[in-house]
């Protein structure tokens, strides 16, 4: 039996990057002696065992058959004949096939230092298009790894456009897609995600919604479309560029979900289709939902009366939500790619306005008599005089 610490904590470990997990391919041994040695098997279509003080994953050495469709349908062969080569060559990139034997020594049969120091991600067999998540997931290593300087190999990127025209990845779920989406907004540049994607084709097929906003060019206010010195001159790119500096601002996923959504429409209603058949986590769509609608008076807080601004409040439950009103005016102000967040003044203004409506208090409203619906109408007056008092002339 031997041991052999494999993929991704490999390549983190030789980029000098932080190793989060740690997963271990075994050559040579059975089920039966795994389980003798106290490991827990938990694989269902491979056997993958979990250390019994560690917990870490042990999967067997094996190679994989596609026997159906969709990114599950292979039939796996897993015994002590299976080498640690063959084990290797059927995994998805070459910076993901290398191993670490318990000495510390990197054995590399694919070559794929070559790939590492030239910072590319390439496949490593035509097998790669027995499996059309490997698309999406290409996708998310070139926006975790652009800040490495890795871009995808010509040949690669190709294949992938072949997949998508083919029509491979219609076969993934929608679930499937969200989980790649999600683990991608995590990223440093998670923009660079949609952006491979529109490249080849493919977020017309997972993410149609968001596609589409690459027909539409920006129309300012004075009925222009864009500025001549903006590359966001359309809403793709806009959305795009959106998440990009939402990503700069806040790690938080929700936030760089509704960045990239806030676009797609004041009614919501493409949000909301999306979010149900990707079955986004609720706080994500109800964010996008409300940066979407909030955005353009976010935008123009300096002219709106008092009145709407307490309205706006409502509407987004500011007085129970205060972290999430918040997070809707950072959000919005990432569409402002030329100014700094801390710096925007709108979002400036309505943080100032509502600390000051907040100060009015139900309390004394209810002291002085007022019952039923008056204290609420009353509570509306007071703070609409508080925030009339703070308009700037």
């Amino acid at each position: 039996m031997q041991i052999y610490l494999v993929g991704g904590a490999v390549r983190d470990k030789l980029l000098s990057l932080p190793v989060k997990d740690k997963d271990f391919v075994v050559v040579g041994a059975t089920p039966a002696e795994m389980l003798a040695q106290g490991y827990q098997q938990v694989g269902k279509d491979f056997p993958v065992f979990l250390h019994p003080s560690t917990k870490q994953e042990y999967a067997l050495a094996r190679t994989e058959r596609k026997s159906g469709s969709g990114y599950t349908g292979f039939t796996c062969y897993a015994a002590p004949d299976v080498t640690l080569e063959q084990d290797l060559v059927r995994r998805d990139l070459t910076i993901n096939a290398m191993v670490e034997d318990i000495n510390g020594n990197v054995i590399d049969p694919l070559n794929a230092r070559v790939d590492l120091d030239n910072r590319l991600l390439r496949h490593i067999s035509d097998s790669f298009s027995e499996d059309p998540l490997r698309v999406l997931r290409v996708a998310r290593f070139a926006a975790r790894f652009h800040q490495q300087g890795f871009t995808i190999a010509g040949e690669t990127l190709t294949l992938m456009q072949q997949m998508t025209q083919a029509g491979d990845l219609a076969e993934l779920t929608p679930e499937r897609v969200w989980q790649e989406v999600e683990k991608t907004l995590s990223a440093a540049n998670p923009e660079v995600f949609f952006n491979v994607l529109k490249e080849i084709g493919a977020l017309a097929v997972i993410l149609p919604e968001l596609d589409n906003l690459f027909d539409f060019a920006v129309i300012n206010n004075d009925g222009d479309k864009g500025d001549d010195e903006n590359e966001n001159n359309n809403l793709g790119l806009q959305a795009l560029s959106q998440l990009k500096n939402t990503a700069l601002l806040s790690p938080n996923l929700a936030m760089r979900f509704a960045a990239v959504m806030q676009n797609l429409g004041e009614q919501q209603a493409n949000i909301k289709v999306l979010a149900k058949r990707c079955k986004v986590p609720n706080e994500h769509r109800d964010l996008a939902i409300l940066v979407s609608a909030q955005q353009v008076n976010v935008h123009n807080a300096l002219s709106l009366t008092p009145a709407a601004i307490i309205n706006l409040f409502d509407n987004t439950d500011a007085w129970r939500k205060p972290e999430r009103f918040e997070q809707i005016l950072l959000t919005c102000s990432s569409s402002k790619a030329k100014q700094l967040a801390d710096d925007y003044r709108p979002t400036q203004y309505l943080t100032k306005m509502l600390s000051a409506a907040c100060d009015i208090t139900v309390q004394p409203i209810i002291a002085a008599g007022f019952r039923g619906p008056e204290i609420k109408q009353q509570l509306t007056l007071q703070r609409i005089s508080a925030l009339t008092a703070l308009r700037p002339e």
